[in-house]
């Protein structure tokens, strides 16, 4: 089983996407599983994670009705302002439908460094885990000491690093003794994983194999095989490179991996880290769980 564990989706006339914008002429335009199916089908991708790309209930129900409509989109990373008075009740009513799989709440946009770890989001942050639902961390270097905190005062939450952190790379820049060090602190910790994804995107369109490859080869060597999961980024991947470039890049960084460890980086760990499957079998036509039926203000 192939999984890409980070992709994205949205309808820009839904109206609450702050970004993408002109900035970002290419993909400032609608994206649904059209566009993505032919690219997989060439890749051999077999399943998708569905990642929210705004900060709202309102895509996230969105982005749920999508999956139950979609046979290989295997689960949905939501949000949900984890400081609101109502978090615990509005993450109970997203997780009524069984593709809700994690939460994002969109830490580089947030000027507090800390703000995941302030009183207010503590108990979302702990019925989440009760849950069973993971926490997608969209973080910057900055954030790395933060995300270790809550990694230890939250042992059950299951934590996954997107786009191994964001670090500066390109034009031959080696991994920052900080960030190297952040990354290998995080990767000691048995409920923090990291997706190899967004990667082209930091080096933008002229990017090498070498701007990338030591921040590869080291997420891959401190968090293991059963700790890394492929991610396209896809579409914000394609300001930079096609799919099929960013798969054949990481194809050839696991080359000297062991056909069982390139499985579970190419999908079992995300399957294992997500619970991709469960309790969702048969129900890709019912509509009626979190998919727009409620006012999410």
């Amino acid at each position: 089983m192939r999984i890409d564990a980070h992709q994205h989706f949205w309808t820009l006339a839904r109206g609450d996407y702050p970004w993408p914008n002109a900035s970002v002429a290419p993909i400032f335009r609608d994206f649904g599983p059209k566009d993505l199916a032919p690219l997989i089908s060439v890749a051999g991708i077999d399943e998708t994670v569905l990642v929210q790309a705004t900060d709202t209930v309102a895509e996230t129900e969105f982005l749920l009705k999508i999956a139950t409509q979609t046979p290989w989109v295997a689960g949905v990373v939501g949000w949900v302002d984890l400081q609101a008075d109502g978090a615990i009740e509005m993450i109970d009513y997203l997780r009524a439908n069984p593709y809700l799989k994690g939460l994002r709440p969109m830490l580089q946009n947030i000027s507090e460094t800390d703000w995941i770890l302030n009183a207010a989001a503590q108990p979302a942050l702990a019925h989440m885990a009760a849950q069973n639902l993971c926490f997608d961390a969209l973080v910057q270097p900055r954030h790395l000491p933060v995300i270790l905190e809550l990694s230890q005062r939250h042992p059950n939450l299951k934590i996954v690093i997107d786009h191994i952190a964001k670090p500066t790379m390109g034009g031959g820049t080696m991994p920052a003794r900080d960030w190297s060090r952040g990354m290998s602190q995080l990767a000691a910790q048995p409920n923090v994983y990291c997706k190899l994804s967004g990667l082209l995107t930091e080096v933008g369109p002229n990017w090498r194999s070498d701007d990338v490859a030591p921040f590869a080869a080291h997420v891959l060597n401190a968090f293991g095989a059963s700790k890394v999961m492929f991610g396209s980024d896809w579409p914000v991947l394609s300001l930079a490179a096609t799919y099929s470039e960013w798969c054949a890049l990481v194809e050839g960084y696991l080359a000297g991996f062991s056909p069982h460890e390139r499985s579970a980086i190419m999908g079992e760990t995300a399957m294992h880290f997500y619970g991709l499957g469960d309790d969702a079998e048969g129900k890709k036509n019912d509509t009626t769980h979190g998919n727009g039926d409620r006012d999410p203000s």
